[in-house]
């Protein structure tokens, strides 16, 4: 009975999770992680921190030919997903909105959305038109003319469309003004609310992720170096001085100025 809560809590639950690249470098060092049902989770760090990695290791999305998980475990929603392939994890409900635009740059709007339907699901294609009204605007326009925030948003309806329970969501603000991402980002919230959609968000721009999420993962190095609520997160000294710019503005690593050891107390 205590399992069955527990997978209802925490459909997504990742254990000391270890990939190695070209069976040298370890890009993810004993990572764990969980998003409960219906939550937002962040996960932020600067470039190179493995947080992509991550993700590609939930999806199924590794590249087989140099990377592998070599330790550690990923269950969702009690079933070990671990070995599987990116569809079979996808029809789990596990389904991801990669960092770069995955889109049929010469297909139309509508075209892209109807490419991802497995059977006329034409309420569900409404219900991405509802959240993002631009796109039913722009329906009959070819993907490739889209703008940067257009082309995110149909890659979030694309994704949608699959009937997801749980949405990774790679570097939403990668090549997006500022506002365009808040703006998407806040839909996102409305999805999560109205949807009850869980997602694990990975994101660059710390302070929109912690701002949207409830619960935050601070990746360096491919290590879990803060954890927390994202309301305790974003009061925390070093937080504000090494993910969201402190008083001057100015981003620093944490592992230049601090050891890992020193803030055990954060790991849980």
């Amino acid at each position: 009975m205590a399992t069955a809560t527990a997978e209802t809590e925490k459909p997504l639950v990742v254990k000391q999770l270890e990939v190695v690249y070209n069976r040298v470098a370890t890009a993810i060092q004993g990572v764990s992680l969980e998003v409960g049902r219906g939550n937002i989770v962040a996960m932020i760090g600067p470039n190179g921190a493995g947080k992509t990695t991550m993700l590609r290791a939930i999806s199924g999305f590794l590249p087989a030919e140099d990377v592998a998980i070599t330790d550690g475990t990923i269950h969702f929603e009690g079933e070990p997903i671990v070995g599987l392939r990116p569809h079979e994890i996808s029809r789990r409900g596990v389904v991801i909105v990669p960092e770069r635009n995955k889109l049929f740059d010469t297909l139309t709007v509508e075209e892209n959305l109807h490419f991802s339907l497995t059977r006329a699901r034409r309420p569900i294609r409404d219900r991405v038109y509802t959240y993002f009204p631009g796109l039913a605007e722009r329906r009959g326009q070819i993907a490739g003319l889209l703008s940067g925030g257009e082309k995110q948003m149909l890659a979030i309806g694309m994704a949608l469309i699959c009937e997801p329970r749980l949405l990774l969501i790679d570097e939403l603000s990668l090549g997006l003004a500022p506002m365009v991402t808040e703006g998407i980002m806040v839909i996102l919230q409305r999805i999560n609310r109205e949807l009850g959609l869980a997602m694990l968000i990975v994101e660059q721009n710390a302070m929109v992720a912690l701002t949207a999420a409830s619960f935050a993962y601070v990746l360096e190095g491919g290590r879990v170096v803060f954890k927390g609520r994202s309301r305790e997160l974003m009061e925390h000294q070093d937080i504000k001085e090494f993910y969201l710019g402190g008083a001057e503005g100015k981003l620093r690593s944490y592992r230049e100025i601090k050891q890992y050891a020193r803030k055990r107390r954060w790991w849980g």
